[in-house]
């Protein structure tokens, strides 16, 4: 599989259109054994993935071990590789799970924004990677929806000394990229008012679902020229499952109400009529923005890879896009895949 590419912000650093999100292999919400993990990232290799996201927080650093002795036999760099900043992990045990992770790491996350922590994060990613380097770094679920009343005290320290880190950095090399790594596009907006981001990585804010940060974000990071990684472009999963399956339907790590049940509908009923999978229309529709460089679904299996693929490959038409609009199942403003 040959990716289309697109330039992250004003770097040289291209990615490809879709990414592997690789939270799955710190064992999110199930276990997979080392064998499994490795035959999991090997078919990705082999599927044509170039570009892998992982992070300390994924099975407090199981995810960046695993992720690492993949990427490590490539010495030709022919990857782009993503983790994350402000979170620690510090020796607390064993446990069966943490944080939604089952995974076997005896270590849990101490949140810290500062420059030292920064660079401490950045170090010790290094070292569970084994790796020289690192191509984009985010700063990791900075603001409100993690933090609470909380993130009054964490955001001045990540935009103080937490950016300045991150900043050195990117201008020493060690790092070709950086920017946030949240589920909430407010904080990121808010960040842009703070220092000089190359792109953000933005879970569940930019989907068929909801565009409600197409208003005053997305246009910012035009004007700014940042690049948008959308994660969870299913929304948690209701996007993948649809909601004929039976059973708790997830939206945003949770059950989902019913007006959000209620559209997703919706958007099935549309589906239907043009025999599109209502995966496939999540996993293209985010791309048709010009800021947005990639998306990153999470992949727990071979089948997963081969399911995605044929997902983001599917032809949709231009009058299922157009529909979409006259039934305002999407903002006015949105801009449009071309169509098949």
């Amino acid at each position: 599989m040959q990716q289309q590419q697109r330039q992250v912000g004003n770097t040289g650093l291209t990615i490809d259109t879709l990414g592997f999100g690789c939270a799955p292999l710190g064992n999110l919400y199930q276990p997979i054994v080392d064998d499994d993990a490795r035959a999991l990232l090997d078919n990705a290799w082999q599927a044509g993935f170039r570009y892998f996201d992982t992070a300390p927080h994924y099975g407090q650093g199981l995810s960046e071990r695993r992720t690492g002795d993949l990427l490590r036999a490539d010495q030709a760099h022919n990857y782009v590789l993503s983790t994350k900043v402000g979170r620690l992990l510090k020796p607390a045990g064993y446990a069966k799970e943490r944080h939604c992770y089952q995974s076997p790491m005896p270590f849990d996350i101490h949140y810290d924004y500062s420059y030292d922590g920064v660079m401490r994060s950045f170090e010790d990613s290094l070292q569970r990677l084994g790796l020289d380097t690192i191509d984009i770094l985010y700063m990791h679920d900075i603001g409100e929806v993690t933090h609470g009343e909380a993130n009054q005290h964490h955001f001045p320290i990540a935009m103080q000394g937490g950016y300045k880190a991150m900043a050195e950095l990117r201008q020493q090399g060690l790092v070709k990229a950086i920017g946030l790594g949240v589920n909430e596009y407010q904080v990121c907006e808010q960040a842009l008012e703070h220092g000089d981001w190359d792109c953000f990585l933005l879970a569940g804010r930019y989907t068929l679902l909801e565009q409600e940060s197409i208003h005053t974000f997305l246009p910012k990071c035009q004007q700014r020229n940042c690049s948008i990684i959308i994660g969870g472009a299913y929304n948690s999963g209701i996007l993948a499952t649809g909601t004929k399956k039976g059973g708790t339907l997830y939206y945003d790590y949770g059950p989902a109400p019913e007006p959000v049940i209620a559209k997703v509908k919706k958007l099935e009923t549309l589906c239907d009529k043009f025999h599109i999978p209502l995966a496939a229309a999540a996993l293209q529709f985010p791309l048709a923005h010009p800021s947005v460089a990639s998306v990153i679904p999470g992949m727990g299996n071979a089948k997963r890879i081969n399911q995605t693929l044929d997902l983001f490959n599917t032809p949709i038409p231009t009058e299922f896009w157009q529909q979409l609009r006259a039934q305002h199942l999407v903002s006015e403003s949105v801009p449009l895949p071309l169509g098949n």
